[in-house]
């Protein structure tokens, strides 16, 4: 579930897949990405859609003000039946976004925010969200943006290479690791989701890993984790030249970006693509419903995976020895996750119930 802030203005471009923004718009990929949940970026980029969708329907209103009707929605939302909707989905296992690249925290942290004052909700989602799917027997686990976060890094960024390389230096390593750290401890989550990067060193993501296996010895931890020696090498211009390059030769033959070099990894991640055979690694395939993973209400029926497609990329990733972490995007005034989302949750139910029999 990509849900928080971003999901209460709900708005990017819809007309492009991330593919093909990436494609068409290399040096200003991020002021055109249909990815809603990175609002608070695109907003700041003059020129953007978002920055004019923000200005004619919220005026000067700063992202932070945000957090005000995500909170005052809270009062609406039901964690019992979204785990409901997932069981009769036949998933397996939930996978939260507790913290996005907006740095604000679905749980009441106790690790102090150096720069944002109640940088985190007062209500415990995570938690309440992990008792209601266990309930049901699904395993839970936790993503969390360790590489990109925007509450220390504010300066925007336009291309890709930017992004990736705007990893916040200084405290943030240290408090991205407590965070994840007490993560574990509340939760034990059965997966740990982390994004972009990490801001420590291989030396702490090796004592983060064995702390974890020691937590949960059955735990699963994805490969998302380019410590940041390698990000700053990434940074060196010569590098990023190459990279630049590389990238947009892939993306020119059909191929998307290149995974990175990771120290370990329980499972590989394939983001909006299905490896074209049969793997013999653990592999996830991680899609939106839509062309966004949090909640875009400008989507449109079109939009959306078909019903054909949608199940048909459940088959096609599992004879190829994956699992599909389909997302879903909720709306952030009221919880509530919208109807055409629901309506493909209950296809997938069906289609498994099918398969069953």
């Amino acid at each position: 579930m990509h849900w928080g802030l971003a999901s209460v203005p709900g708005f990017a471009q819809r007309e492009l897949d991330v593919t093909q923004v990436l494609r068409r718009r290399w040096h200003d990929f991020m002021a055109y990405s249909p990815y809603a949940e990175w609002y608070e970026n695109a907003m700041k980029l003059p020129g953007s859609l978002v920055a004019e969708h923000h200005r004619a329907t919220y005026g000067n209103r700063p992202y932070e003000a945000f957090r005000e009707d995500f909170e005052r929605g809270l009062a609406h939302w039901n964690p019992d039946a979204w785990a409901e909707a997932f069981a009769d989905a036949g998933a397996r296992y939930v996978v939260m976004v507790t913290k996005h690249h907006d740095g604000y925290c679905l749980w009441p942290s106790r690790v102090r925010h150096p720069r944002r004052s109640r940088w985190a909700c007062s209500r415990d989602l995570v938690g309440e969200l992990a008792a209601a799917v266990r309930a049901r027997g699904l395993r839970f686990g936790v993503y969390y943006s360790g590489g990109i976060d925007w509450s220390f890094e504010e300066r925007p960024v336009r291309t890709m290479s930017e992004f990736l390389v705007s990893q916040p230096g200084g405290a943030y390593a240290d408090y991205a690791a407590a965070q994840v750290r007490e993560l574990i401890e509340r939760v034990r989550p059965d997966m740990l989701w982390n994004d972009i990067s990490w801001p420590g060193t291989g030396a702490d993501l090796v004592r983060l890993f064995t702390d974890y296996y020691a937590a949960v010895p059955d735990g699963v931890v994805n490969d998302r984790w380019t410590t940041r020696e390698a990000v700053r090498l990434l940074g060196w211009r010569p590098v990023r030249w190459a990279f630049d390059a590389v990238t947009r030769l892939r993306l020119r033959g059909g191929r998307t970006l290149p995974p990175p070099p990771v120290l370990h990894a329980d499972v590989r991640i394939m983001e909006y693509e299905v490896h074209p055979k049969a793997q013999h690694r653990p592999w996830e395939c991680v899609r939106g419903m839509d062309k966004s993973f949090g909640y875009n209400r400008t989507s449109e029926e079109e939009d959306f995976l078909s019903r054909a497609d949608l199940l048909g990329c459940l088959d096609d990733v599992v004879a190829k020895n994956g699992n599909l972490l389909i997302n879903v995007g909720p709306r952030g005034e009221d919880g509530v996750i919208p109807a055409p989302q629901m309506a493909r949750l209950r296809w997938l139910g069906e289609h498994m119930r099918a398969r069953a029999d």
